[in-house]
């Protein structure tokens, strides 16, 4: 099966590798995971800092080959929130929670232009020790750290 994926992935936090691990799942064996990776210029709007994309995608890479995922797998640049999910021809797309309305635009989109809609796979928010959702701005505040531990 074609997987697409995208997000920022800075830093790469317990979230994004539950998501990243449920994408090579759901590809199985002989799938294709597509990552799309958020360009310098598209985080631009982010509140906090985020590091240059070339390092952001080695770390990306590192994290993925320790794995041995039995997917393949490549990193396109996302310079908006669609990237090639409105063109290409794929079968599933692996979301947050939070990203889920990006992916019913998307699916819109795609039927408005005669492609086929795709399937949508939602994971959870995973939370923190103090029960808040791990995320990248609370990671640079200081709150806690990529595996949702509290900082003391």
């Amino acid at each position: 099966m074609n997987v697409m994926v995208g997000g920022t992935f800075d830093p790469l936090h317990a979230g994004h590798r539950v998501l990243l691990s449920r994408s090579f799942e759901i590809a199985g064996r002989e799938g294709l995971v597509t990552i799309g990776l958020t360009s310098d210029a598209f985080v631009q709007k982010k509140s906090h800092p985020v590091r240059p994309y070339d390092i952001r995608r080695e770390e990306l890479i590192i994290w993925i080959e320790s794995m041995h995922f039995e997917a393949s797998y490549i990193i396109e640049c996302l310079s908006d929130q669609y990237g090639s999910a409105l063109n290409d021809d794929f079968d599933a797309l692996v979301v947050s929670e939070e990203t889920f309305p990006v992916a019913g635009e998307i699916n819109r989109l795609r039927e408005e232009m005669g492609r086929k809609r795709v399937d949508i796979y939602t994971i959870r928010c995973i939370l923190a020790d103090d029960g808040k959702i791990v995320s990248s701005t609370r990671i640079y505040r200081g709150e806690i750290d990529p595996d949702g531990h509290l900082i003391r």
